[in-house]
């Protein structure tokens, strides 16, 4: 039998079960990982975060991301700022900047004085080979915003990589968008051969957003980092948004803060809270 430590945690009512991967030995591809992501019998977490030791000599930490269903994932932007919370209470670090390995690229989270942390989740991708996105031809390639057939309807859905794919949909009211029928299908659309988080945006001028994000392996979830982070740069792309200040996000967890600036090179920066729920210490074969 194996005892194993972890730590609950949320951003946003977005939660994870978070293991240190460090000081105890951890194979997640030996462990039940989504039978503990069960709500009503096990844990219950939207994605499970390991922390190890890192790969390369500049980054401080590696950190691999298993959604519920046990799939791996290259990015989680909430995920981020509950490693770089959990790593210092843990004493693992005394930075307040941390640099981090993910399957996704380097992040940069830092710990702000108000508990908040913001994370550099770097540069978004546009191209479709990057998201990835199987276009229909070479015209529609080029483009950032695709029109889809999904059974009888066609939907236009910009395609961004924060990290992870993800498909933005603009509506004019998320409480009364088809999130869980539409959602569904997108993720597993199959012009998207690894996947897609599907986002669902209404517009708040001038830098305000709604957001619900169908995350792929998971569902919709109370919030998401990298969604939030993929529909700003979505809104503003498409003039839909402002790129001279912050933009608000409104997710059913709570309110995220997103700064980025269309241009060149920039960076998309993620401001928002994090919570420790409990401690705990499970055994398994």
């Amino acid at each position: 039998m194996n005892k194993l430590k972890f730590t609950k945690m949320h951003g946003l009512g977005n939660d994870f079960m978070v293991i240190d991967g460090i000081n105890q030995n951890f194979n997640p591809s030996s462990a039940p990982i989504s039978r503990w992501a069960q709500r009503h019998t096990g844990i219950g977490f939207d994605q499970l975060l390991l922390i190890e030791s890192p790969q390369t000599a500049t980054a401080d930490f590696r950190y691999r991301i298993f959604n519920a269903d046990g799939s791996e994932v290259e990015q989680c932007g909430n995920g981020a700022r509950c490693f770089a919370r959990f790593v210092y209470d843990k004493s693992l670090t005394s930075k307040h900047k941390i640099e981090v390995e993910t399957a996704g690229g380097i992040i940069v989270p830092c710990l702000n004085q108000d508990g908040t942390v913001t994370v550099d989740m770097g540069v978004p991708l546009f191209a479709s080979e990057q998201i990835p996105f199987d276009a229909v031809d070479e015209k529609d390639a080029e483009c950032i915003t695709h029109q889809l057939v999904v059974g009888l309807e066609t939907i236009n859905v910009t395609c961004i990589n924060m990290g992870n794919p993800h498909a933005v949909i603009v509506v004019d009211d998320i409480m009364h968008a088809p999130v869980h029928r539409l959602g569904a299908a997108i993720e597993a659309h199959v012009q998207f051969p690894q996947r897609v988080n599907v986002g669902f945006m209404q517009i708040l001028p001038p830098n305000h957003i709604r957001l619900r994000v169908f995350e792929r392996g998971v569902g919709e979830t109370q919030a998401c980092g990298t969604g939030a982070c993929a529909a700003v740069v979505a809104g503003i792309s498409l003039g839909l948004l402002a790129d001279d200040s912050p933009i608000k996000v409104d997710l059913p967890g709570g309110q995220l803060s997103i700064f980025w600036q269309q241009q060149p090179e920039a960076h998309v920066m993620m401001t928002g809270p994090v919570q420790t729920v409990f401690e705990g210490e499970i055994t398994y074969l």
